[in-house]
């Protein structure tokens, strides 16, 4: 398909799912960890037993309140549990408690990089924050040609939290979530982990023409857990709508699927098939009245948020508000980065270091920071040794790339490899006159006025000592040999 045209924008909400950070589930003491074997982490509540009563983890609660607060939401003094009432092959009870009228946080926002905002950020409205346990999961076995049912997620705590239809493109809803799933893990209600499925997303998209205030159809595309999937499926949609439009049919308001190995999505159900949830407070657990000091507590035990973060690194380490967000992104990245300028001082240098060589690496594999084998104390151990001239800029690149897979000592690398930087004028002068003698045209030219051939020979001399020059000395000694 092609591109969306000038002439209709995408309207874009998101429905987040993301599971606490919680050991045991939401109203029973079971294990939520990842891996287990099927049907392995259940009993009686979370199967869903006739007879047997709900406990509220208190926990989920708490991170919910942490969740709500790092958002700018409104805590409810007031909330209550209801039952969503569907069935499905997963669900044991035939419905699921969540919440509905009463949720636990509302009305908060969280900002995110805009190239539509006037001022370069947005601020996307969250509609609300509420509590829910998890389904199960259907297994499809294709050697017995069967399905099996694991309950080991069902009863798993979410949090739920639902944007209003704030985002203009596929682009700012990758921002979005990646600036909420950061939130989350600040504020330590989330490992947000999008391998594991702790964290995913339902999409709603509709377009309508530009200009308009009036909402387009939307269509519903469920449970993407990928940031690609997400830019994917959001112009897929876009795309597929307005060919509707154009060829004059209507947008159906229905529930698709995002199928990667296609590249499409496909329908799952429409509205008219739509479930009625007949949404009732759940009898079996009582109305929540939080305490306003137990809010205040939790607010005060909240670590720095990365809005907080990023303007204290601009202020305090003089960084552009672009290497503040990057640094910013995780609590992991941030803290390397402050450790490394605790040791080394010239937090510039040590972000373009972070933010080039270190991301490019971390991105490529997949990896978060905590994954690498270097440390902030080696990386700045290494930028003190380039300052002093014991390596150049180019034989540091051979030994970040040692530090970064296995770590180590940076002098002692340097030692074992023979990466010291030649400083040495009596063998610095030696190579520059083999250098000069190899190329008399290139001599030739600088002495008849071609003075951007100073280049060549620096690059030369550098070539001949495998890197090792101290550059500075090389031009110096050049300039002085050819003067």
């Amino acid at each position: 398909m092609n591109k969306l045209s000038v002439k209709y924008e995408p309207v874009i909400g998101l429905e987040v799912h993301a599971q606490t950070l919680t050991r045991s589930k939401i109203f029973c003491g079971c294990a939520t960890e990842f891996g287990a074997p099927p049907n392995s982490q259940v009993c009686p509540i979370c199967l869903g037993m006739p007879g047997v009563l709900p406990v509220l983890n208190r926990q989920v609660v708490a991170l919910g309140i942490r969740m709500g607060i790092a958002t700018h939401c409104t805590i409810a003094p007031y909330a209550r549990f209801a039952r969503k009432n569907y069935f499905y092959p997963d669900l044991p009870k035939g419905y699921q408690v969540s919440m509905f009228e009463l949720p636990l946080a509302e009305h908060g926002y969280v900002e995110i990089a805009s190239e539509s905002a006037p001022e370069g950020e947005k601020k996307v409205r969250l509609t609300r924050i509420h509590m829910e346990e998890d389904a199960g999961k259907n297994l499809h076995d294709g050697a017995d040609d069967a399905s099996h049912v694991d309950l080991n997620r069902a009863g798993v705590p979410l949090l739920e939290i639902v944007s209003e239809p704030d985002l203009c493109s596929a682009d700012e809803a990758v921002a979005y979530l990646k600036a909420l799933r950061a939130l989350l893990i600040y504020a330590g209600a989330s490992d947000a982990d999008m391998e594991k499925g702790n964290f995913r997303c339902d999409v709603n998209v509709s377009i309508r023409p530009v200009g308009e205030s009036t909402l387009g159809t939307r269509s519903e595309v469920k449970n993407v857990n990928s940031f690609r999937y997400v830019q994917k499926a959001i112009d897929y949609e876009c795309m597929r709508q307005e060919a509707i439009l154009r060829e004059g049919g209507t947008v159906l308001q229905e529930t698709r699927l995002w199928d990667e190995k296609r590249g499409l999505t496909v329908s799952m159900r429409s509205k008219e098939e739509a479930h009625d949830y007949r949404y009732f407070p759940e009898p079996d657990l009582v109305p929540l009245k939080i305490d306003a000091a137990w809010i205040e507590k939790i607010r005060a035990e909240l670590p720095e948020m990365p809005a907080e973060k990023k303007k204290r690194f601009m202020e305090s380490y003089q960084i552009p508000a672009y290497d503040a967000t990057i640094l910013t992104s995780t609590a992991g990245l941030a803290d390397f980065f402050e450790t490394t300028v605790a040791a080394y001082a010239n937090a510039k240098i040590v972000s373009n270091w972070i933010m080039g060589d270190l991301l490019r690496e971390l991105n490529q594999e997949g990896k978060d920071i905590e994954d690498a084998a270097i440390r902030p104390e080696q990386l700045a151990a290494m930028l003190k040794m380039i300052e002093a001239g014991t390596i150049s800029g180019k034989i540091a690149k051979t030994v970040f790339e040692v530090l970064y897979r296995e770590g180590g000592n940076p002098e002692q690398i340097v030692k074992e490899k023979g990466l010291a930087q030649m400083s040495d004028e009596s063998a610095l002068v030696k190579l520059i006159d083999e250098v000069l003698a190899s190329n008399p045209a290139e001599l030739a030219g600088y002495r008849s006025g071609k003075k951007k051939l100073l280049g060549f020979f620096v690059g030369q001399v550098m070539k001949q000592s495998g890197g090792k020059a101290n550059p500075g000395k090389v031009n110096a000694l050049l300039i002085e040999k050819l003067g």
